[in-house]
């Protein structure tokens, strides 16, 4: 027994020793990796932030009494600011926008600007006059009252916001294909073709009404450029760009949201979120027509009861077909 010895006492192989210093490597290499990506995360989300600071945006507290009904899904109304007029600013972009944490599933609606809306305290007028008489609190309560859904945040998106966003994710601009030559009232000219563009041009594409079909192919423009503008920047170029785009979107945000559930919507859409977002347009086919008032010129009279249904139906998975409830009829030439 005296010439036994201890198993942990015999010399241990040169080539063990390696093995065991890599592994008490890799912790540190992990960790390294992970303070290495949240500094370019913060880098980058910051130097968004600068972009929007260096365009003069300021950020403005706005009264909203939306309540989250803790159900697991978010409303949030989606409003894109149009130009001031005379000290008065409209909203030609009226989205509702739901995302449902435990589908993982982003869905939106988009409002048209003419429907003619009870507005609590005032004279019915269309929807996007609503903004400007009483901000997103008004526009809250008309959308509560006009078809009974409950938006619980808001986010308010300067133009510039759009512009900047899109030269971030690809400074040669976002792959559309443009139906039509396009000039009147959008300050640029569009040829027909597939084409890349840039913030402007493409903001112009999606904003652009002067033709038959009306603020009805304006809202169906805006949904393909969305649509777009996802598709570019989930590629695997621009992946890497993510926080940059949202610190540069951000800082030209107005939103009710936190911080905190910012950055826990994108991380559940971004990681597990099903990347292809359903849309619904109303008013749906068949369920309006076109009215003359003596105050608010030429507006879209809706069944309210049916669209307010559709929208209910959408936005809980009712609708398997989403797209064939949008108008197809032809608008009646507008003015902007």
């Amino acid at each position: 027994m005296d010439n036994e010895y201890r198993r942990s006492d015999r010399p241990q192989p040169e080539g063990r020793k390696r093995r065991i210093r890599k592994r008490a490597l890799i912790p540190l290499i992990l960790l390294a990796v992970i303070i290495g990506s949240v500094l370019y995360i913060y880098f980058s989300y910051q130097s968004g932030l600068d972009i929007a600071r260096e365009n003069g945006v300021e950020q403005e507290e706005m009264e909203f009494n939306g309540t989250d009904d803790n159900d697991g899904k978010k409303n949030i109304l989606l409003l894109g600011a149009d130009r001031e007029v005379d000290g008065a600013q409209r909203t030609d972009v009226i989205m509702l926008a739901q995302y449902d944490y435990m589908n993982k599933e982003m869905k939106m609606v988009s409002l048209m600007r003419d429907i003619y809306v009870e507005i609590p305290g005032f004279q019915s007028y269309k929807i996007n006059s609503v903004y400007s008489l009483g901000g997103v609190e008004l526009l809250r309560q008309t959308i509560q009252q006009n078809f009974g859904i409950e938006v619980e945040e808001y986010a308010v998106i300067d133009y510039q916001a759009f512009e900047s966003v899109v030269d971030v994710i690809n400074k040669d601009g976002i792959m559309i294909d443009v139906e039509k030559d396009m000039s009147e009232k959008i300050d640029t000219e569009l040829k027909q073709g597939e084409q890349r563009l840039g913030g402007e041009d493409l903001l112009a594409y999606a904003r652009f009404r002067q033709d038959e079909e009306g603020d009805f192919g304006r809202v169906r423009r805006q949904q393909q450029v969305i649509n777009a503008v996802k598709d570019e920047a989930l590629t695997f170029g621009s992946i890497l760009k993510l926080p940059k785009i949202a610190g540069t979107g951000m800082g030209h945000v107005n939103t009710s949201m936190s911080d905190g559930e910012l950055y826990r919507m994108m991380a559940s859409f971004l990681i597990r979120g099903e990347k292809d977002i359903p849309t619904l347009t109303v008013p749906v086919e068949n369920t309006y027509q076109f009215m003359d008032t003596p105050h608010a010129g030429n507006v879209i009279d809706l069944d309210f009861e049916t669209n307010s249904q559709y929208i209910h139906d959408f936005f809980e998975g009712d609708v398997e077909d989403p797209d064939a409830g949008e108008p197809t009829g032809e608008a009646p030439p507008v003015n902007e």
